[in-house]
């Protein structure tokens, strides 16, 4: 089962613990996107939130300001670029440029959520491919690595011209998962897209089987599925992707694994986006008996509903950092 070593763990194991090492050229900024978030990574690393100020004038431009000296430190921005993803992504790029400015020695961006992921490629004629944009614009801002996660497809890695580490999200999940007594399991892939992430999913959970969803996309945003590759009768399906936007491929994908006679049926997502009407397909009476995300996005109260489950990566995150910090390897975390 493929887990990830923290710091508590690589003690357990004999090995030098990432927490012994010196802390005092390490400095900690976040945005406004998801402040929760930076402060239990900041607890986990023992390093406070920096204090700044972020505020907009009257004509909506906004102002930043470091106000401790990084000079020659490292300084790691926490800052998922999620909705409103312009603002956001402009007030990381403007915190960018602002400690560079203070000369700190290496700026890298913690982008646990990497808005415009989608538009990876082209796929019709005129269109822009803004995720090797936005790529462009954190390094031409200043930014000297960017540590993303379970971004939407492998190729965005390639499309920065400096170094990028790509975590997952889905140690945190199936940690969780093997708490839950869930019976005869079998991962399923709400697309034939998703049949990689699945099928190492699936490895991660003990070999368990695999299913596929086949499904056509008239628009975007919608998702029409139209049948069941694999056995799920009488089974705990779950269902695994990278992101909950509208909620219409899980939504689709749920009802058609209900009529294929799935005893009981989960969602598990990193990136709980919840564009309207997700919350109300998610928490349709007796469709879904968990959906799993975690906090890479943050969840307000008004947006949760029974049947979610929010998970931390704070940890995994907060030792990537750690790792990048020592000049160390952030593969070895997973297993």
């Amino acid at each position: 089962m493929t887990s990830f070593l923290t710091a508590d763990r690589l003690a357990n194991e004999g090995q030098q613990p990432q927490a012994n090492h010196d802390t005092r050229r390490l400095r900690l900024f976040s945005g406004t996107s998801n402040q929760e978030l930076a402060k239990e990574i900041g607890a986990y690393l023992g390093v406070p939130d920096g204090p700044r100020v972020i505020k907009r004038f009257a004509d909506g431009e906004l102002y930043i300001q470091i106000q401790e000296s990084i000079r020659g430190c490292d300084v790691f921005l926490i800052q998922p670029t999620c909705a409103p993803v312009n603002d956001h992504l402009m007030e990381l790029l403007i915190m960018v440029d602002a400690c560079k400015r203070a000369s700190a020695r290496q700026v890298t961006a913690v982008v646990p959520y990497y808005g415009y992921a989608r538009a990876d490629r082209k796929t019709a004629g005129r269109e822009s491919i803004t995720a090797k944009l936005v790529a462009n614009l954190l390094a031409k801002s200043g930014v000297d690595r960017v540590l993303a996660m379970d971004l939407h497809s492998a190729q965005i890695q390639g499309y920065f011209d400096i170094p990028c580490d790509h975590i997952y999200g889905s140690p945190v999940l199936v940690d969780y998962l093997n708490t839950r007594n869930l019976g005869e399991l079998v991962v399923v892939s709400p697309d034939v897209g998703g049949v990689a992430r699945a099928r190492a999913f699936a490895k991660q959970l003990g070999d368990a089987p695999l299913a596929i969803i086949d499904k056509r996309r008239s628009a975007h945003n919608v998702a029409e599925s139209l049948t069941v590759i694999g056995d799920v009768a009488g089974k705990t399906a779950v269902l695994i992707d990278d992101m909950i936007d509208t909620g219409g491929t899980i939504y689709q994908g749920a009802k058609l694994l209900r009529k294929q006679g799935a005893a009981r049926v989960l969602a598990c997502a990193t990136h709980a986006v919840f564009s309207p009407p997700a919350i109300e397909r998610l928490s349709e009476p007796g469709l879904f008996e968990e959906v799993i995300v975690t906090n890479s996005i943050p969840m307000p109260e008004e947006r949760s509903f029974p049947q979610l489950q929010v998970l931390s990566v704070a940890k995994m995150l907060g030792e990537a950092i750690w790792r990048i910090h020592q000049e160390s390897s952030v593969s070895s975390m997973f297993r």
